[in-house]
């Protein structure tokens, strides 16, 4: 469902750091905005940027590791990592000049608060559905695997009886700041903390059900309600059942993406519907009433007189329901007149006095003759 943030980096997932910062470098020059022009290329320099910013660090990467996600994913968006979306974000900069001048540069930078509420990653579910309940709606009951609160320490991510204590290489700011004195003069940079990555708080008791990181997976049956008339791309939002948020932030919600399965008989074109049916030449000759499957059940069509292979005959409102709007569909009925390879010696006759009435030369004939 989400995308591999190693695979993004293009490295192992026992990739070193060394390893990691090099495969940042080398995309980060090629993909950035000033020196690649490429559509799209703006796009994967962010994807990059976004995975060495996580990668990059030993809590966020554990995290990933553990649970596919970090704790520090903005608002879940489409085009993501399954709950992660590219962007320029804390020490962003920093990263990039490196990449580019092999060192960093002075002046502040922002640094994200980890102490602030943040909504919960947004999930993707992709669920198949056959032709025939697209027609009519269903609901479903599916299975998803999110993120809740940790039932153990209620979100803390602290063991039990204990709490979080004020970090003191930051006295509690999240963030550090370091003067670098070189001949053009002095230059100050403000960083992430260390030792509590921007939180403030050090874990020194961390709780064993959930690592320390305050959400822990569960699996929850969710019914699905699927609207008729829905089509293959088509996504259903479910609010509120993605991922837990952080700090009293609001859960992300779960994104239901559709799947119309292809059916035996039955072709699909928007809110119509095609199906093929062999005719004996004879009914297709006189004209008949044929009984034809819809996706409702069994409808009567009548096949006119004379009939040719190839005629299309149309049921109205024998299709699917738009998904806005009013009316139904049609279903299109497409006759392949059916001649027997061999006849009795009775149907021969038969067939020959037809001929002999309709004045029907049965003879072989020079058809090339008749074309000039």
């Amino acid at each position: 469902m989400s995308e591999d943030l190693y695979g993004v980096l293009g490295v192992g997932r026992d990739a070193s750091e060394p390893e990691l910062k090099k495969a940042y470098r080398n995309l980060a020059r090629k993909y950035h905005p000033d020196v690649n022009k490429d559509a799209g290329a703006e796009d994967k320099f962010k994807k990059v940027q976004k995975a060495y910013d996580i990668l990059s660090s030993p809590q966020k990467k554990a995290q990933y590791d553990q649970f596919g996600v970090t704790d520090d994913s903005p608002s879940g968006t489409e085009g993501g990592f399954g709950g992660f979306s590219g962007g320029f974000e804390s020490g962003g900069f920093e990263d990039i000049f490196d990449a580019f001048f092999g060192g960093s540069r002075g002046g502040s930078s922002r640094s994200s608060n980890a102490n602030t509420a943040r909504r919960g990653d947004d999930l993707r579910y992709d669920l198949e559905i056959s032709l025939e309940d697209a027609a009519k709606g269903v609901s479903r009951d599916v299975g998803i695997f999110h993120l809740e609160k940790c039932s153990a320490c209620s979100g803390s991510g602290a063991k039990p009886g204990t709490s979080k204590s004020t970090c003191s290489t930051c006295n509690g700011h999240g963030q550090v700041k370091t003067v670098q004195r070189t001949i053009l003069g002095s230059f100050s940079q403000v960083t992430t903390c260390p030792d509590c990555h921007g939180e403030g708080k050090t874990n020194r008791n961390p709780c064993k059900a959930c690592s320390g990181h305050g959400l822990e997976k569960k699996k929850k049956k969710i019914r699905v309600d699927i609207p008729a008339g829905v089509d293959n791309g088509n996504k259903l939002r479910v609010s509120s059942e993605g991922n837990a948020g952080q700090n009293g932030g609001p859960a992300g919600d779960l994104y239901v993406f559709i799947t119309v399965l292809k059916h035996r008989h039955f072709k699909r074109q928007g809110n119509n519907i095609y199906l093929e049916l062999e005719l004996p030449f004879t009914q297709a000759a006189l004209g008949t009433e044929i009984a034809v499957p819809t996706l409702e059940g069994i409808a009567k069509l009548k096949v006119p007189a004379g009939s040719q292979s190839d005629t299309v005959l149309r049921l109205k409102n024998k299709g699917l329901s738009p998904l806005r709007g009013f009316g139904k569909g049609s279903l299109y009925v497409k006759i392949k007149v059916v001649i027997p390879k061999s006849l009795s010696s009775k149907e021969k006759e038969l067939v020959e006095q037809i001929a002999k009435i309709r004045n029907e030369d049965t003879q072989p004939k020079d058809i090339y003759s008749r074309l000039i």
